[in-house]
């Protein structure tokens, strides 16, 4: 069992910064890829990008390719995401979840990949 609890988000302006932490309980935290994904209002929740057990691996979204940087400390059983240059589209609830494999390409969209989920934390990006 991995419970997990997202932190860090909140209301910036267009072109700044936040930074997303998924912090995870379990001592086998260290054995799981991590992805995070988001959900904005009226939509489906959609892939932003993943990583894999070591932090060796990671896919990202066209959308958030290159702004975007995931990333994964094991010693302290938390995943972020660093965001720059955020857009008003990147408005969202964004979550965090645990996958047992790594998947790049349409693996990694699906949400049936991941097992345990966090509550989510809110983005806004004003323009």
């Amino acid at each position: 069992q991995v419970q997990l609890v997202e932190s860090g988000g909140g209301l910036v302006q267009a072109g700044g910064s936040l930074r997303l932490s998924c912090a995870a309980s379990g001592r086998t935290f260290s054995s799981y890829a991590v992805g995070w994904f988001r959900q904005a209002p009226g939509k489906e929740r959609e892939f932003v990008a993943n990583i894999n057990w070591s932090g060796s691996s990671s896919y990202y979204a066209d959308s958030v390719k290159g702004r975007f940087t995931i990333s994964k400390d094991n010693t302290k059983n938390t995943a972020y995401l660093q965001m720059n240059s955020l857009e008003p589209e990147d408005t969202a609830v964004y979550y965090c979840a645990t996958s047992g494999g790594y998947y790049s390409g349409s693996g990694a969209y699906s949400h049936r990949n991941y097992n345990y989920w966090g509550q989510g934390t809110q983005v806004t990006v004003s323009s």
